[in-house]
């Protein structure tokens, strides 16, 4: 991600958080995020978004006598400062933290084989590269027409192997669902 992907995050995450909210006084911090680190270690960190600043703050917690004396530890930033430094966030991933729908939607627009591509990132790139709502947003994207006998048939077979068949073998199995639909109601009922 480059430092104007980065800035273009933080804005759209202070512009969103300057949208009036019914009943709420409005918040200084825009985004946060806490965590422990992996065991062993008891480790405390923090990233803290405002409006104005950048605060990542560390506590050291260890029965160590070398770490005794440690103390915890704060780096503040302006917004500005943050994206021009990039000791601070090149390690970052923003991709990773936004929400599946927007994910989705942002996928959407990609070529076929930059999904691919992005889809052997992570695991969880994987799993929304492969996953029924891309595709079906792809499908009804790129397709003229999708009657309600097509979504049935995408929905059993997986929207994305519906968009990999053939127009053949869409036909041929549409036409033989008709087939056995006719066949059971031609049943007579006991």
């Amino acid at each position: 991600m480059t430092p104007r992907d980065v800035r273009l995050f933080l804005v759209a995450i202070d512009t969103a958080s300057q949208r009036p909210k019914m009943a709420s006084l409005p918040r200084e911090e825009v985004f946060e995020k806490r965590g422990q680190a992996p065991a062993p270690s008891k480790d405390f960190c923090q990233l803290l978004v405002t409006r104005r600043e950048v605060i990542f703050r560390w506590w050291k917690i260890s029965l160590r006598n070398e770490f005794r004396e440690s103390r915890p530890g704060e780096i503040k930033e302006s917004q500005e400062d943050f994206l021009d430094d990039s000791s601070l966030h090149s390690n970052y991933d923003f991709l990773e933290w936004l929400p599946v729908p927007l994910l989705l939607y942002i996928i959407s627009f990609l070529e076929l084989e930059d999904i691919a591509r992005l889809s052997q990132v992570s695991r969880r790139f994987e799993m929304i590269c492969n996953s029924n709502a891309l595709w079906e947003n792809i499908v009804e994207n790129l397709c003229d027409t999708i009657t309600p006998e097509m979504k049935e048939l995408a929905q059993e077979m997986g929207w994305k192997q519906f968009f990999f068949t053939n127009r053949l073998q869409l036909q041929l199995q549409l036409r033989r669902r008709r087939q056995k639909q006719d066949a059971q109601n031609e049943k007579p009922t006991e």
